[in-house]
């Protein structure tokens, strides 16, 4: 947050979407705790409501652009971790596995499923480009911001998982199918891993 009306109400909740039931408090506590190891996510977020009116100013940790999806109850987004940045109306995030090959890859582990009613806000590490997909595209996994899930995906390691390992290439996301893909201009492991030798030890 950058500002904020004096006027508007802020509340913190678990990191967990809406949940209902008996168990409500368990599983928001572990789907909390999945989003932050697994998906990079904090615990906690913090809602704002302006009942009688007010501005909220919001902006990324890093350098980049925002930009601005309708979900009208009927579509899914997909969400790189780390690149939500806000949601208004009723819009639910769920964790989603991004595959065995990730936890080797230190890229792209968890994604965001967005579904619901409502405007999101997504970030990204430099500019967006929305690409328009009919058919097949591939692309690092470090430049993914978000993609719509009629699109179908497979994780895949550049040439094996010799080249994984040895080449520093990472991880690429092959897309299958009709829809947007939005890449980010910058991958913020090339940033770790050029700043890393300049660090004092």
């Amino acid at each position: 947050m950058v500002l904020q009306s004096p006027e508007l109400e802020m509340s913190t909740h678990l990191n967990a979407g809406r949940r209902a039931g008996f168990w409500a408090v368990i599983t928001a506590l572990l789907v909390a705790l999945a989003r932050k190891f697994l998906g990079g996510e904090t615990m906690f977020v913090n809602r704002f409501r302006a009942p009688r009116g007010g501005e909220l100013v919001l902006a990324p940790s890093l350098s980049g652009n925002i930009v601005q999806k309708k979900l009208d109850g009927q579509k899914r987004l997909f969400v790189q971790s780390g690149s939500y940045l806000a949601s208004t109306g009723d819009i639910d995030a769920k964790v989603r596995f991004g595959g065995l090959r990730t936890l080797f890859g230190g890229e792209g582990l968890a994604l965001l499923e967005c579904t619901g009613t409502g405007e999101l806000w997504i970030n990204s590490y430099g500019s967006v480009l929305a690409i328009p997909i009919n058919g097949a595209f591939t692309v690092d996994t470090g430049h993914i911001v978000a993609f719509e899930g009629n699109l179908d995906f497979r994780v895949k390691s550049v040439g094996g998982m010799k080249s994984l390992f040895l080449s520093g290439e990472g991880l690429v996301c092959e897309f299958q199918g009709s829809g947007t893909v939005y890449i980010q201009s910058r991958n913020l492991s090339s940033l770790v891993h050029w700043l890393s030798p300049l660090l004092p030890s």
